[in-house]
């Protein structure tokens, strides 16, 4: 039978489960686009950047069980579109990127576009295909998803010319999509040891990461068992609930909140799941590990990296715990007492609570007590989206997240500009729950204009802009050593501009007594259909616990003459203005 490329594209995408694609059309895949338009399984996105396609397409696979897919053109459209790919690729996101390619019947060279994309895109891709016959498409696209998938996820990228995608192919079958998953073989000597540390420990603490999302059923279970407080990265901070009494937030030591630091300062075996140790979520590698560290993960090339480990479990999280608490049970092990652990975190929250509370500027908006509102108004199952920016690490601390998948945030790759497309990523995936996006000014001038994409599609996200005129992470954590800021202060943005031109409500926040009302308005505005700016004058004059933590950490590794430098030269300019 004969089929064009872009009929079998679309067909092998449907059979995969793809719902959404997001990309811009171009001379290098308008076939593909057509057919499409016509597929009644997907829907694809028109959006204004590809770098906001690809945060889009990250959004889908963080909150549904869809793979976020682009369909971009060749060149311009694969380098737009790096920021959100080597996001995906950092965070074991799972991403498809179908990518149109130059012709390969004509024998030119120097065409539009032509340039070796699987070179600069080795480094932050899974696996990279080029197509060269119709036969190769289906069995590609299906291998792609699997690869995407499976293990540590991430995004594959698959070039396809566009003389394949226009003109009819021969093709001797069309086969159906029947997915193939690992089946997890658990090492026992290495369960065991991991039971035995776990039963002999007088304080074991829990850190969980992304990779435990599919576990928070198993997480609660063993922590309430073992009497052990969980932390988790900035990644997973959803996949343990926020207002468990045995969650302390994210990280644990100097640079966690108050609750983090106490609740772990005498742990004495740790089980960590589903998390690399990487520089964000242990403060700059300055969380103290115990010796006795269980590390659960798919990927085994990050054991014992940052940390070493007594025992090394590969495998799915969800597979793993359970075979921990079956073994343990079995075994008799009696339920800690936690109720002195519980008092504990309980009492040091409220006091942290109470600490940013009373920090109250005239004429700007406390973070906390917007965070407090937030979550009032906002159902466990509803998504929070922040961006990279001091916002970050203010909602990581003072915004607890119930259910797995609800708070979603760049981490490794860290790049800013994620929030807003993000934000209506996870709104196309989840029409019936509220999306509220948090991001800073900064980060929002990079792909603000995206919510031209949300009008137009009538998707109803809230987007509440943290505005101080500043790039306030970096300025604080400039001020500190240098006593100055450099290259950190912004322009004025007049937001409602903005939101009139991409076709947004705008809502001004300016007073801690205006929270409650703004947001309802702000909800009932986005539950029209139409999306919403949050212009708010946010206090960022308090710096948070991980902001100080981080600078202390990285000064505290200076040889000791760089630090009395660098201390001496802040202590100088400080005095002399």
């Amino acid at each position: 039978m004969k089929k064009t490329g872009a009929e079998l594209i679309v067909y092998a995408l449907e059979q995969i489960g793809v719902k959404f694609t997001f990309g811009i059309p171009g001379v290098h895949n308008t076939e593909l686009y057509d057919q499409l338009n016509i597929s009644k399984s997907i829907t694809p996105y028109l959006v204004t950047h590809e770098c906001g396609a690809a945060f889009m397409a990250d959004a889908i696979s963080r909150t549904s069980e869809s793979i976020g897919t682009l369909v971009i053109v060749p060149a311009a459209g694969a380098t737009h579109a790096l920021s959100g790919i080597g996001e995906a690729y950092l965070d074991g996101i799972p991403m498809l990127i179908i990518s149109g390619g130059v012709r390969t019947d004509s024998g030119k060279k120097f065409q539009l576009h032509q340039i070796d994309q699987s070179g600069f895109l080795k480094g932050i891709t899974k696996k990279f295909f080029r197509v060269e016959t119709h036969e190769e498409i289906i069995p590609i696209i299906f291998e792609a998803y699997e690869v995407a998938t499976e293990d540590e996820a991430g995004p594959v990228f698959i070039e396809i010319p566009v003389n394949i995608q226009l003109f009819s192919g021969k093709v001797s079958y069309i086969p159906k999509f029947t997915p193939e998953r690992n089946v997890w073989k658990i090492n026992e000597a290495a369960l065991e040891q991991a039971c035995d540390l776990l039963k002999n420990s007088s304080h074991p603490g829990i850190f969980a990461g992304w990779g435990a999302r599919e576990a928070t059923k198993e997480l609660i279970e063993l922590a309430e068992l073992l009497g052990s407080p969980v932390a988790t990265t900035l990644q997973g901070l959803s996949v343990f609930p926020g207002d468990h009494p045995l969650h302390t937030g994210m990280g644990f030591g100097p640079y966690s909140v108050p609750a983090g630091e106490a609740a772990f300062e005498n742990c004495d075996c740790l089980l960590a799941i589903g998390t690399r140790f990487s520089e964000i979520p242990t403060g700059s590698f300055s969380m103290k590990v115990p010796e006795n560290l269980i590390h659960i993960d798919v990927n085994p090339d990050v054991f014992s990296k940052n940390y070493p480990a007594k025992s090394e479990l590969e495998g799915d999280a969800k597979h793993i715990l359970g075979a921990i608490l079956e073994k343990l049970k079995k075994e008799g092990i009696q339920k800690k007492g936690s109720e002195k652990m519980k008092d504990l975190i309980l009492k040091k929250k409220k006091e942290y609570e109470e600490e940013w509370e009373k920090h109250s500027v005239p004429d700007k908006v406390n973070p906390s007590i917007f965070f407090r509102e937030l979550r009032k108004q906002m159902k466990e199952e509803d998504i929070l989206v922040v961006d990279d920016g001091n916002h970050t690490f203010l909602a990581a601390e003072l915004f607890p997240a119930i259910r797995s998948k609800t708070f979603i945030s760049p981490s490794d790759f860290n790049s800013m500009g994620y929030c807003v497309p993000a934000s209506i990523g996870a709104k196309i995936a989840n029409p019936d729950r509220n999306i509220v996006g948090i991001v800073g000014d900064g980060a929002f001038l990079m792909t603000g204009l995206e919510l031209l994409t949300a009008s137009t599609n009538s998707i109803g996200v809230v987007i509440c802009v943290f505005y101080d005129g500043e790039l306030s992470q970096i300025s604080q954590g400039q001020q500190i050593p240098y006593s100055r800021k450099t290259c950190t202060i912004l322009g004025e943005l007049q937001l409602e501009g903005i939101a009139k031109g991409t076709g947004a409500a705008y809502l001004s926040l300016k007073a801690n007594e205006n929270i409650e009302s703004v947001l309802q308005q702000a909800f009932r505005i986005s539950g029209e259909g139409r999306p919403v700016i949050v212009d708010i004058k946010i206090d960022y004059s308090k710096a948070t616990r991980f902001t100080k933590g981080v600078v202390q950490a990285n000064l505290g590794r200076f040889p000791l003459g760089e630090k009395f430098r660098f201390i001496g030269r802040a202590l100088w300019r400080k005095l002399t203005g």
